[in-house]
Formats: structure tokens, sequence, C-alpha cells
């Protein structure tokens, strides 16, 4: 579980940038590409241990960003499509070298494609602590150093490049610095949660941390909690149904990535619903009310019913309930089963009614819109116009006294 954790929080540390900077493929095509790196540093030196592994990773990591930016930039390859070629390569390259020689050195094939948690108690181990866990522990430090000496500059290169390098810090260096970091962690995270799971770890969490908050801060600590309460969920449920815990620790970042997808407070598919449903209720109330005020500015002795006044401003069942904000907040009341205005819903009705010809009258005198043409947009647009944008409007207006229309303006 705690290598699961430490795994979890050093992908998610770099994997926020990848997201800022529209970049989760690379996470999976360094996560990919890097495996050559592996097998040509375990074929030179005979060797799993650390230094030679992350050194064979981050030059293949290199190489990868490299041919990537080449493609790219001298040879008008999309990036999608530079990336996909370059990892498809490599990683083929790595898959025949691993054919090549895994039978004579031992390469643990399974190791580098669905990773060994279960087995990370009964490896050796490294100042006291199993092997997988020092090392991904190492990688965290690494990225979390790394992150606090260059906040700023990682920041600064990731939302606007050309302002980086215009103040002196070289968004290049720093696109190199964070893919080293993502070879670097890649590697340390294949023998926990394999070559593929890892990339789920890189963009998952950091994803799901980019629903719930708009500032990078706050970004990178959610990530983090996220990845090591995908790690726990995920060690539970694997013990539970006796599965691959990599596997169910992917699983369970899908399942919190869901959840954020659901009720994220800004971009949650609940909270986008639940504001299109306050603001429909906002336009049926004004609609309501502005309806009511015409009535008796035209001192029509029809009246409207609750029923009758819904089905004329439409929005079905929205606007019976928006009768009912009305009648329940003092503006509109009912005598003789017919509604009519309080005085206090008479003054919200006036100042409504003041921004619609207001605008309407703005629109044929300043923009030369024909009278056919004013009354939708103002309709649309007198929700949102206050006093002072109304006194604004009648200071620019040749007369505020009566619309296009001829109507009076109220005052």
């Amino acid at each position: 579980m705690l290598t699961g954790i430490t795994v979890n929080a050093a992908c998610a540390l770099v994997g926020c940038f990848l997201i800022l900077r529209k970049m989760s493929m690379m996470g999976d095509a360094l996560s990919h590409a890097v495996l050559p790196g592996l097998v040509v540093a375990f074929v030179l030196t005979g060797s799993r241990s650390m230094v030679p592994m992350f050194v064979g990773a981050v030059i293949a990591g290199l190489l990868t960003t490299f041919m990537t930016q080449t493609l790219h930039q001298y040879l008008r390859v999309p990036s999608d499509a530079s990336m996909g070629i370059v990892f498809t390569a490599m990683f083929a390259v790595g898959v025949v070298l691993v054919k090549q020689f895994t039978e004579g050195l031992h390469f643990d094939i399974g190791c580098v494609y669905e990773g060994a948690l279960e087995y990370v108690p009964f490896g050796e181990r490294v100042a006291g602590l199993p092997r997988q866990l020092f090392t991904s522990l190492v990688v965290l430090l690494l990225n979390f150093a790394v992150l606090i000496m260059l906040w700023k500059e990682l920041k600064l290169s990731a939302f606007d490049p050309a302002l980086a390098t215009t103040m002196g810090f070289s968004a290049t260096k720093m696109h190199y610095l964070l893919m080293v970091l993502v070879s670097v962690t890649t590697v340390a995270s294949f023998e926990a949660v394999g070559s593929i799971l890892v990339v789920a770890m890189l963009i998952v969490p950091a994803s799901t941390a980019h629903l719930l908050s708009d500032r990078l801060g706050w970004m990178v600590v959610l990530s983090v909690l996220i990845g090591a309460v995908a790690a726990v969920l995920g060690f539970w449920w694997a013990t539970y149904w006796d599965t691959s815990i990599s596997g169910m620790m992917t699983v369970a970042a899908g399942c919190l990535y869901a959840i954020a997808v659901l009720v994220s407070p800004r971009y949650g598919l609940i909270s986008s619903v639940l504001r299109n449903i306050r603001m429909s209720l906002l336009v049926l109330r004004d609609d309501v009310l502005a309806m009511l005020y015409r009535i008796e500015e035209l001192k029509s002795s029809k009246k409207f019913s609750i029923a009758e006044t819904a089905a004329a401003v439409g929005g079905g069942w929205l606007a019976s309930v928006s009768i009912f904000q009305l009648q329940r907040s003092g503006n509109i009341e009912q005598a003789s089963g017919s509604l009519q205005l309080t005085d206090q819903g008479r003054e919200a009705a006036r100042r409504l009614v003041r921004s619609h010809r207001l605008w309407e009258t703005y629109l044929v005198e300043q923009l030369g819109m024909p009278l056919d043409h004013v009354h939708e947009p103002a309709h649309r647009v007198e929700h949102y116009i206050d006093e002072q944008i109304q006194e604004q409007l009648a200071a620019e207006l040749e007369t505020s006294d009566q619309d296009p229309h001829g109507r009076q303006i109220p005052h």
C-alpha cells in the first residue's frame, strides 16, 4: 500500500504539468518508449539496479522527446502524429529487444507490463525498506524537490512558454527537465505498477484534481491526495476480490475521476445541471414579473391564474416553481384565483422593463437595428443590466422617455 501511495504521488506531481501542457499522451509515449533504454541498460550492465536503469530510461526518454520535437518542428508533422510515430517505434524496438535477450538474461516481462506490487514485501531491501518502496520514495522526494526549487519556472513555462523565455526562463529546458522527471518516474514505477498502468497514474489523479481546482498549487496537492486515496482503495478492493493490486488501484483512480466528473463544483455534470436550472428559474421569474407589469400597464381586465401564467412564459414545471418562488419571496400574490404584483414585485418588474426598453432604444439609436430585430436581444440581456448600466444607457440616448415602439420607459 505504501509503495502504491508513493508511486501514485510521484506520478501525480509531474502529471499535473503534463495535463497543463496538454501533453497527456506524452506520458503514455514515454512510459512505452523508455523500454528499449531499460533493456539496453540491462544488457550492457547485467544489473537491474537503480542507477543503470535510470540512465537508460532518461536517455531513451530524451531521445523520444527530441525525435518528437524534431518531427513536429522541422518536418511539419502534427504533434500528435509525431508522438504516435516515435513512441510506437521505440516501444516496438523495446519489445524486440526483450524477446531477443529475455531468455538468457532473465528479464521479467510480466514485471515490465503488469507490475508486481504483490511481491514488494518479499523482495530485496535497501536501507531497511523494500527496494521498490525505496526507489519510489526517492523519486517522490526528487520530484517534490524540483517542484519546490523551480516552481515559478515550471508554472510560467507551462502556462506561457513564450513569456517564460522572454523573462529568461528557457521553456525548452523546462520541457526537457519535465521529460527527464517523467522518464525517471516511469522507470521507478515499472516494477511496482508496470509500464501500462503507470500511464494512468501519471494522468488520472492529475486530471481529477484539474476538475476540482483552477489553482495550480491546490491542483498539485489534490492530485497527490487523490493518488494516495486511489492506492488505499485499490489495495482494499484487490484484497477483497483477490485480483491485481496495481490494476485495481487504477480502477479506483478511474472511479474517483468519474465522481469528480459528476460533482466537480465548476465543471461537474451535476453542477452544470444545477447552474442551468438556477439560471432558467431566474429568467422565468423575471418573465413572470415583466408579463404581469405589462398587463397592469395596459390596464387589461384579463386575469391570469397560476397555470395560465406558467403556460404564457413557457418553461413547463420550472415555470410553476418560479411562480412559487415569487410568491414565497413576496413579489406576487394570488387574489380571486389570479396573480398580481405586490409593491415589492412591481418595483422589481419596473426595473426589469426599464432595462428591456432602454436596451431596445440603444440598439435602434446607436446600432441602427430594425425594430423587428431588437426584442429578442433585449429579452436576453435584460436580466443582467443593473441600475448603473441603466443610467449609462439613458445618458447616451437622445430620448429616454419612450422606446422605439412608442411605449413609455419606466423611470
